[in-house]
């Protein structure tokens, strides 16, 4: 655990990140606006099952270094691949969850399989969120407009309210505790204003169809079909038929933060496919 520093588009960087456990390396990539700290369950599950787990704070969120710019995906792959380098990770199963997901596509796509044995996506903005020619049924362009208006405007109220829909919390479904709430809130504070904005940009612009059908590794998409946050029928539903010989598991009811709602199926059917 600690801080390791990567060389990214001529750019230092100290990346924060655990390590825990023994075993076929699983390495953990964190969703929008969090931090590594997301995957509790999943940490403490699947190490002590037998499984080395690395999860990593993204630049710019967490504990990791704060940079003006480098959030476009093509950088944050970077940032993947000099982790996965400078720790020697081989023969890995790259989880990333939501705005991760873009990431382990990405790295798939330019950097190849020397490293990666399987993937994993997870209430995933792939294979794209706006709508536009390429995804008609998508979010509107106005929907991720509002988020930067509400995030500049005022970050720790947007965020309060963003994190009710992430886990689908309301008056008739208590789906988590007050007290996750407010630690979702305070994971997202943590990361830098310009960072959270910048990303916005990335995981609702970014295209990913030919991330997608460039990815030959065995793939398990996981989604809700409750997430409103990122609606399964034009992401992970998508995901997984353009994936060549992907798995489908669709959690009936769970919102986006089933890492949290669903976690205990979800660490089963994690540990399940690292092992299958």
């Amino acid at each position: 655990m600690g801080t390791i520093g990567i060389q990214n588009n001529k750019h230092a960087l100290n990346l924060y990140y655990e390590d825990w456990g023994n075993g076929k390396p699983v390495v953990l990539i964190h969703g929008w606006p969090l931090s590594h700290e997301m995957w509790e369950h999943q940490l403490v599950h699947l190490s002590s099952n037998g499984v080395r787990c690395i999860a990593y704070d993204r630049r710019g969120f967490g504990k990791s270094d704060k940079p003006w710019d480098g959030y476009d995906y093509d950088t944050l792959a970077g940032d993947l691949n000099g982790l996965l380098t400078k720790l020697d990770i081989r023969g890995a199963t790259l989880v990333g969850f939501s705005m991760g997901g873009g990431e382990v596509v990405r790295y798939l796509s330019q950097y190849g399989t020397e490293r990666v044995s399987k993937a994993v996506l997870v209430s995933s903005v792939t294979p794209m969120l706006i709508k536009g020619p390429e995804n008609p049924a998508g979010v509107p362009q106005e929907q991720f407009d509002k988020i930067r208006a509400g995030l500049e405007n005022d970050r720790p109220a947007f965020l309060s309210e963003f994190g009710k829909q992430f886990y689908g919390q309301s008056v008739a479904n208590r789906a988590v505790s007050e007290e996750v709430l407010h630690w979702n809130s305070a994971l997202a504070l943590r990361a830098s204003p310009k960072a959270t904005l910048d990303c916005v940009r990335s995981f609702s612009e970014t295209d990913f169809h030919a991330d997608l059908k460039n990815i030959t590794v065995p793939t398990l998409v996981i989604h809700g079909d409750a997430d409103k946050t990122v609606p399964f029928d034009f992401t992970g539903k998508v995901a997984a038929e353009i994936i060549s010989g992907a798995k489908l598991l669709v959690y009936e009811g769970a919102p986006h933060g089933l890492f949290e709602t669903e976690k205990d199926r979800l660490n089963n059917d994690l540990l399940h496919f690292i092992n299958g």
